[in-house]
């Protein structure tokens, strides 16, 4: 399906500005953006993905990650195809990049109010917007997000924080999380790996916190490229800045897309990481991709004992009291 984009200007000779993600493309009339799902018809913008979804799944809250926002609960959790990076390990790279390949659109159309109902139907308490790039399917994600608020659930955004502060403000109302993907803290990094650029994505964390968007922080560590000590203390310390109670997500990276003769993650990267982030201030460091690993846990940030104990994506104890430590007393932070 297709519908009359938001947040473009029209300009001379039929060609349009969007401003939906930090790209800003400029667009020819007959060409699209380089999402590859936003297309300029005789100086017109469209989205050629509302309500046409790839992917649609009743997920544990705990796999997008989050980790402090209503544990243990079930996310509703959609995607169109389409994306405004190119990374070279996507792990989704089939329904991401495939506008981008073979210029298709792929998907069943639903209604953004058949979403709420199916997610009010499989008792989930929030509605992911996931998989793929949600900035790029903004006109879907923000009808979903409205019926979803006049049925009490809550919408999380799984992003790469490569989006406008137009943006931001017009799906800000209806949002209450979002996991950003810090790639690296390196100009380098998201030019060669991703196609694009630092500084958006930090601009938008930082709007994100002023806000009042609960925010957690993902990074892929892939060797050589993002795992160095260096860098590590440069993500840490940005995130303390955002917060210290902002969670941060240190992930395994697998051989995957362009990077299958690139090793996996070394457990001990992991492990340097959340020592590194502690270092700094963080109160929440957290290993992903390892099940069993004692850093998949939630701890007081007050007197250390252990508050929620994981393995995967399943919660196997809670110990929490009304969302306080049993111990001390102390909140955890997030969402309850």
């Amino acid at each position: 399906m297709i519908r009359e984009a938001m947040l473009y200007e029209k300009l001379p000779e039929d060609r349009v500005q969007c401003s939906v993600c930090a790209h800003r493309c400029k667009i020819n009339s007959g060409r699209r953006g380089l999402c590859g799902v936003r297309e300029n018809r005789d100086g017109v913008l469209y989205s050629l993905v509302f309500g046409t979804l790839i992917a649609e799944h009743v997920d544990p809250i705990e796999k997008k990650p989050f980790f402090h926002v209503y544990p243990g609960s079930r996310s509703y959790s959609v995607a169109t195809v389409g994306c405004n990076f190119s990374c070279s390990f996507c792990q989704n790279h089939e329904i991401s990049q495939m506008p981008r390949s073979t210029l298709m659109i792929m998907g069943e159309e639903v209604p953004p109010a058949m979403i709420v109902e199916r997610a009010k139907e499989t008792d989930c308490r929030t509605i992911a917007y996931t998989y793929t790039e949600p900035t790029v399917y903004l006109e879907t994600a923000l009808e979903i997000a409205k019926l979803a608020c006049r049925e009490g659930l809550k919408n999380l955004f799984v992003t790469n924080g490569y989006m406008t502060p137009e943006t931001l403000d017009s799906m800000s109302p209806y949002l209450a999380a979002a996991n950003v993907d810090l790639k690296s803290f390196q100009e380098a990094f998201y030019k060669q790996q991703c196609g694009a650029m630092l500084a958006p994505v930090l601009d938008s964390l930082k709007k994100m916190k002023d806000l009042g968007i609960w925010v957690e922080v993902t990074t892929l560590l892939i060797p050589g490229l993002n795992d160095s000590a260096d860098e590590l203390k440069d993500i840490a310390f940005f995130i303390r800045e955002l917060g210290p109670e902002t969670p941060w997500h240190v992930s395994r990276f697998h051989p995957q897309f362009k990077m299958l003769s690139t090793p996996s993650t070394p457990v001990s990267s992991l492990r340097l990481a959340g020592l590194i982030g502690k270092e700094a201030g963080l109160l929440h460091v957290y290993t992903g991709n390892v099940p069993g690993d004692e850093g998949e846990n939630t701890f007081c940030s007050n007197c250390g004992k252990m508050l929620i104990r994981r393995y995967g994506f399943k919660i196997i104890d809670d110990f929490l009291s009304e969302h306080h430590c049993p111990s001390c007393g102390r909140k955890l932070e997030g969402l309850f």
